[in-house]
């Protein structure tokens, strides 16, 4: 088990110096936290999780938010690179991987249901799920927060970013 240093929390729990970080990662006040689905080596987010509905009413399907700057830019270059729509075709070439997706999007909606029902995004996940893929960064929060196994392209580019950055180097 790795001891988390004062004065971030040891598990999910969110504590005033995580809503800082999480200020300082987004460049702006974080909105809608309900906890911290992973955490840096040294006690920082790395993927915040978010209520389904926001205090000003707006649903937000995105559950799980990737927030770490450096994991976020080693995403954005694979997103610029265009993975996303060779991960779509491939999605419709290859019915296991399609099912692995639909499970992950399954996933994600029973994570979400559980921090509240809300009509407007009912059935509705993010990052493309379970049909194509539109958001990166929404799959490898997911895979970071489920763990490995859970959402098989969030994982896939979690093995991709490796040499740029991986989760259990702290880059913060």
């Amino acid at each position: 088990m790795t001891t988390v240093p004062a004065p971030y929390a040891t598990g999910t729990d969110v504590v005033p110096r995580d809503l800082e970080v999480l200020r300082e990662q987004l460049g702006r006040v974080p909105r809608g936290v309900v906890g911290i689905a992973s955490r840096c080596v040294c006690g920082r987010p790395l993927v915040v999780r978010t209520a389904p509905r926001l205090d000003d009413g707006t649903p937000f399907p995105t559950t799980y938010y990737l927030t770490c700057p450096p994991a976020v830019a080693a995403v954005s270059t694979l997103e610029a690179g265009g993975l996303m729509k060779e991960m779509t075709a491939r999605l419709g070439q290859d019915a296991e991987l399609a099912a692995a997706h639909r499970r992950a999007h399954d996933a994600y909606l029973a994570d979400r249901e559980a921090l509240g029902h809300v009509d407007e995004i009912d059935g509705i996940s993010a990052g493309g799920m379970p049909t194509r893929v539109k958001c990166l960064h929404v799959l490898v929060g997911h895979a970071l927060a489920a763990g490995p196994g859970v959402n098989p392209l969030g994982d896939e580019v979690l093995a991709l970013v490796r040499a740029s950055w991986r989760p259990d180097r702290c880059t913060c």
